[in-house]
């Protein structure tokens, strides 16, 4: 009987996370686009790993397992628009001067396919890394598992499932390269060397 409680309190805290709880209720107050700043500053006050020169200008939602102070690590100037979504089933490492746009969502929580009477299969989170200088757009998805290489841009509204390798243009539901943009040339060259025929 203890052991049936004692696994029912789990299940129903598992969201509850006082870092979170008490980042949410200080910046509560707070309507979008007023206080962006203020927001980096009380979650690296409460922990949370957020670079200099970084804004978000809505509070973002985050769901997962503790501890989630320690699973998001954001560089410096990077800009978070409003009703991001972060799901700290497993890390996410965003580098810097990196943008998102309205409602992007980052994704961990990978699971298992199961039989055929409950196809939901175990949780098996998987990281997401977004490179240096990323732009994700509006409604972005990137699910378990994805790097998203330095200089790339994410189009509005696509789903992007696998990597996406440095300085391309990606767009759709699956996300593919429409093109590769200008860097230093030899990044150009060897990008295209390297990751010719990814995403087709």
């Amino acid at each position: 009987m203890i052991r049936k409680l004692v696994g029912l309190a789990r299940e129903e805290t598992y969201g509850l996370h006082g870092r979170w709880l008490l980042a949410r209720l200080l910046l509560a107050p707070f309507p979008f686009y007023v206080g962006s700043r203020v927001r980096v500053k009380v979650l690296r006050l409460l922990g949370f790993q957020i670079g200099q020169g970084s804004s978000m200008w809505g509070t973002p939602k985050i769901i997962g397992s503790s501890p989630l102070h320690k699973k998001w690590v954001v560089g410096h100037h990077c800009l978070f628009n409003v009703e991001c979504f972060f799901d700290l089933s497993g890390p996410i490492t965003v580098g810097s001067h990196v943008v998102f746009g309205p409602q992007v969502a980052l994704i961990t929580g990978a699971h298992e396919i199961g039989y055929a009477s409950h196809r939901l299969g175990l949780l098996k989170p998987e990281p997401i890394t977004i490179g240096d200088g990323c732009w994700l757009g509006a409604r972005a998805t990137v699910l378990p598992g994805v790097t998203i290489g330095s200089g790339s841009v994410v189009a509005a509204g696509a789903v992007v499932t696998k990597n996406v390798p440095p300085n391309t243009l990606v767009a759709g539901v699956p996300a593919k390269i429409v093109r590769y943009l200008e860097a230093d040339a030899q990044d150009s060259q060897l990008a295209a060397e390297i990751f010719s025929g990814v995403g087709t």
